[in-house]
C-alpha cells in the first residue's frame, strides 16, 4: 500500500481519537455530575448549546490542523461514505478511513475514564436514545443537515475553505435541539468509543442505520435539479494546495 494512504489512515485515526477525547471531555465537564458549570449555568438548554459549540469547535480545529491537512479530516464514517457515494473515494479507501475512525474512537475514549464519577454520570459521553422512534428520526435529520452542509460548502470554490468553521454553529444548534432525544451523534465512531468504555450499547444499531439514511438522502438531494451541478473535487473538508487529493485513487 502506498505510504501516502497509510498517512491518511493514521491521520483519520488520530483525528477521530482527538475528536472524542477533547470533544466529549467538554461534554462531561459542562454537564457531568459535580461540575461547577451546573451551578454557574443551571439551564440545561444553554449547557447543551455550549457543549455542541465546543464539540464542533474541536472538530473545526482538527480539520485545519496538520492532521486534517493530510486526510481531509472526515473523522466520521458518514462523511467518508458520502464522499464515496459522490465518487470522490474508492470503496477500498473509504473502508480504510472508516476502520481508522472506529479504532481511533476507542483509543480516544479510554482516557475519558480518568473523569471518574463525573464521566460515569454521563456514561463517558455515550449516546442513548430517549425513545427509539424519535431518536431514529432525529439522527436522520441531524446527519442529513451535517452532510448537506458539507457537500454544499465543499462544492463551492469560494465557500470550501469555510467548511470547518460551520461545524461549531451546526453542532451548537443540533445539540441544543436534539441531544435530549438521541444525544446528537451523527457519527457512528463518536457513539462507538463511549459505548466500548462504558459498556452501554442501548440502541447502538440506531447510530449506524439512521445516519446512513440521512447521508443517503443528502447525497440523493444533491443529485436533483441545480444541486446536481455542485461537485466537490476532493474528499476533504478543507483544501490545501500543498496537500493534493489522496482519497481517490487507491
Amino acid at each position: 500500500m502506498d505510504q501516502k494512504f497509510l498517512k491518511a489512515y493514521l491521520s483519520e485515526f488520530v483525528g477521530t481519537a482527538l475528536l472524542v477525547l477533547v470533544g466529549l471531555s467538554f461534554v462531561i465537564f459542562v454537564n457531568g455530575k459535580g461540575s461547577p458549570v451546573l451551578k454557574i449555568i443551571p439551564d440545561g438548554g444553554i449547557r447543551r448549546a455550549i457543549s455542541g459549540f465546543l464539540f464542533g469547535t474541536t472538530g473545526c480545529l482538527i480539520t485545519i490542523s496538520p492532521v486534517g491537512k493530510i486526510s481531509g479530516a472526515h473523522i466520521n464514517p458518514m462523511v467518508s461514505i458520502a464522499f464515496w457515494m459522490r465518487g470522490n473515494m474508492t470503496f477500498e479507501n473509504m473502508l480504510g478511513f472508516v476502520a481508522a475512525q472506529m479504532a481511533g474512537a476507542i483509543v480516544g475514549c479510554v482516557p475519558l475514564l480518568l473523569w471518574g464519577k463525573q464521566g460515569l454520570s454521563m456514561d463517558y459521553g455515550a449516546t442513548i436514545p430517549n425513545g427509539v422512534n424519535a431518536a431514529f428520526i432525529g439522527e436522520i435529520w441531524t446527519t442529513f443537515v451535517l452532510i448537506a452542509v458539507i457537500l454544499f460548502f465543499t462544492s463551492h470554490d469560494k465557500l470550501k475553505n469555510f467548511t470547518p468553521f460551520m461545524m461549531p454553529i451546526i453542532y451548537c444548534i443540533m445539540v441544543y435541539v436534539e441531544a435530549p432525544v438521541s444525544g446528537t451523534s451523527t457519527n457512528p465512531a463518536r457513539s462507538f468509543g463511549p459505548a466500548v468504555v462504558s459498556n452501554v450499547w442501548s440502541g447502538y444499531w440506531l447510530y449506524w442505520v439512521a445516519p446512513l439514511i440521512g447521508t443517503l438522502i443528502a447525497v440523493l438531494v444533491f443529485n436533483v435539479g441545480w444541486l446536481k451541478h455542485l461537485r466537490s473535487t476532493v474528499a476533504k473538508l478543507y483544501h490545501f494546495k500543498k496537500y493534493p487529493n489522496i482519497s481517490k485513487d487507491l
